[in-house]
């Protein structure tokens, strides 16, 4: 049978680096590639739960998702699990089709089940989370500044919008979107598109729903009615934007023609396609990489704590002059 001594010398390397990549410390990409490519060649296989006893660690993460279908969030699991198979971690995701208990339930049952940390994006109230020293890192919601966060910088990315629109001639601007009860740090995309059009003194107007209502089809269209010249809209995320396209053809407004669009998170079918709308684009890797970092800060240090926020930028997707 295979040991560690075995590995670390078909590796090329000490039994130290072996050691460090078992446990999931940060070690070079080549000194992982060799220790992973041993390991396979050896058939060796560690003693995980003999670990797990005597470091107190699983080498296991949870991460808890609203939704695996929308673009954002698969695309938030998939970096996840990358950076997380780089560092030796597995992760268990929890997919929580946006139901605030399962969310709960998600987390009294890794609770159970000893993993060591849990990253997430989440609508309940963070403060339910906190019962217990599990280390938690939320991803754009919720700040509170007990609460480790990463966070696209949605209020400078509702600015950078509205400041596109202008700048691309729009002179009327409205903005369509939805909010949920719980604060969370997507409110702001509205609050930096109304600061901006302040400032600058754009003749700007507000459809903003109360979730769970999330159809604005009549609100959108008696207000089109009333305001016929708005030729600049900023919707709250992609998919709103998308569904604001589809209102209006129906009332025969041409996309670029009679107005401009630019949606927020930067949506994508696949790596290789092209934006959906005109959009706010999100660091995805960026806020995957930095939750994961902080989330092992955390393990070896509970009282660490750290908020971040991480800059966005414009990119055109076909809905913009």
């Amino acid at each position: 049978m295979a040991t560690m001594k075995d590995v670390a010398k078909l590796a090329g390397v000490s039994v130290g680096s072996v050691s460090n990549v078992f446990n999931g410390l940060n070690v070079k990409k080549s000194t992982y590639d060799k220790v992973k490519a041993a390991v396979k060649e050896l058939d060796y296989e560690t003693n995980n739960l003999a670990r797990s006893f005597k470091l107190n660690q699983t080498n296991t993460i949870a991460l808890i998702l609203p939704t695996i279908w929308h673009p954002f969030f698969s695309s938030i699991a998939f970096y996840v699990e990358e950076v997380a198979e780089k560092n030796g971690y597995h992760v268990f995701l929890c997919n929580s089709n946006g139901n605030s208990e399962s969310e709960l339930n998600y987390i009294k049952m890794l609770r159970k089940n000893k993993v060591d940390g849990i990253i997430a994006i989440t609508y309940r109230d963070i403060d339910s989370y906190m019962e217990g020293s599990l280390p938690f890192v939320s991803i754009d919601r919720h700040y509170n500044k007990d609460i480790s966060i990463v966070s696209s910088d949605n209020f400078n990315g509702g600015r950078l919008a509205a400041q596109t629109l202008s700048e691309k001639g729009a002179k009327k601007l409205l903005f369509v979107g939805t909010h949920n009860v719980v604060y969370n740090e997507t409110m702001k995309r509205r609050q930096g598109f109304e600061s901006y059009c302040i400032e600058h003194k754009i003749d700007h107007h507000i459809i903003d729903l109360l979730e769970p209502k999330t159809d604005f089809t009549d609100e959108l269209k008696d207000f089109i009615k009333e305001h016929p010249d708005t030729d600049g809209i900023f919707t709250i995320n992609d998919f709103v934007g998308l569904n604001v396209i589809n209102v209006l053809k129906t009332m025969k407004k041409e996309m670029v023609k009679d107005y401009q669009l630019i949606g927020f998170d930067g949506i994508k079918l696949s790596n290789e396609r092209e934006y959906q709308v005109s959009t706010i684009v999100q660091p995805v890797k960026d806020l995957a990489y930095k939750a994961f970092d902080i989330l092992m800060k955390q393990i070896k240090e509970p009282d660490y704590k750290e908020q971040m926020i991480i800059p966005v930028t414009f990119a055109e997707g076909g809905t913009t002059k």
